[in-house]
């Protein structure tokens, strides 16, 4: 199985590790780590998560954020990386087709 990252998800990465290096320097870091790692766990276990909005939903194992992600064929297709403690119809919006 193959893993990969769409746009939007990468920017959702990105905004995070932003929110936790302000917090507390070095933690941003931590953060993609962590985010990764349970990315890359999606070549072994895609498919296997519930179904949420519409996309399987990966919940990390460190901070408060959820994978969203589609599965394709042989590919895992990672569509949004969002923070759980947000306002859930945000995420809902969020996660709509344009």
């Amino acid at each position: 199985m193959q893993v990969k990252i769409l746009a939007a998800a990468a920017s959702d990465l990105e905004e995070g590790y932003r929110f936790y290096e302000r917090r507390s320097p070095g933690l941003g870091p931590y953060f993609l780590d962590s985010l990764y790692a349970d990315i890359d766990s999606l070549v072994f276990y895609g498919g296997m998560h519930r179904i949420v909005f519409g996309y399987h939903r990966l919940i990390a194992k460190r901070f408060p954020f959820a994978v969203y992600y589609r599965l394709i064929e042989e590919t895992v297709l990672v569509m949004a990386v969002l923070d759980c403690r947000r306002d859930p119809n945000w995420t809902r919006k969020r996660l709509a087709p344009n």
